[in-house]
């Protein structure tokens, strides 16, 4: 992505954004480093969900991504990290992005107001988990200005997954 970034806004989602994040996301493309097939609608209407519980209660959740015209492209946002291994009690930031719209700088514009967000609500550092391979995700947390970290194990699948890390007083 060159040039500047692309206006884009994030919203809590909305019971409804479950359908469209399915949409969004219903391609092995898009799902390649979450386990290489769209999930069922079922799991988004948890994690949309989950995700206004967040936002409730640490000011901060997994928010739908808007383009400039309204559209719902994604998702961006933190979160604690959920799985018992890893940055156990740590808070992820991540993205997902429908096809379409990748290599456009969506994610690193809703990235950006991700730290900001985060920051405020009072998060002092924030790491992202981004499977070797990735490199449009790593591309992003070089953007941001995160750091190489540890490596973990993914069990049971026994894959290396990278954890990228930023203090957010040093955050761009």
């Amino acid at each position: 992505m060159n040039g500047p970034l692309p206006v884009v806004r994030l919203r809590v989602p909305t019971h409804e954004d479950a359908v469209a994040w399915h949409r969004a996301f219903d391609d092995p493309e898009v799902m390649e480093f979450q386990g290489g097939r769209p999930a069922a609608l079922s799991v988004y209407e948890e994690l949309t969900a989950r995700q206004r519980r967040h936002d409730a209660e640490r000011g901060f959740c997994l928010w739908t991504l808007l383009d400039e015209s309204g559209g719902v492209i994604g998702f961006t946002g933190a979160q604690p990290w959920r799985p018992n291994w890893g940055p156990v009690g740590e808070i992820e930031i991540g993205w997902r992005l429908g096809r379409a719209h990748w290599g456009k700088g969506y994610v690193t514009a809703a990235a950006r107001k991700t730290l900001e967000r985060v920051r405020a609500a009072g998060v002092p550092n924030v790491v992202a988990m981004v499977r070797p391979g990735n490199e449009r995700s790593i591309a992003v947390t070089r953007r941001l200005g995160m750091e190489p970290a540890e490596t973990y194990t993914r069990p049971p699948l026994d894959e290396p997954v990278r954890c990228f890390r930023l203090l957010l007083e040093h955050a761009r």
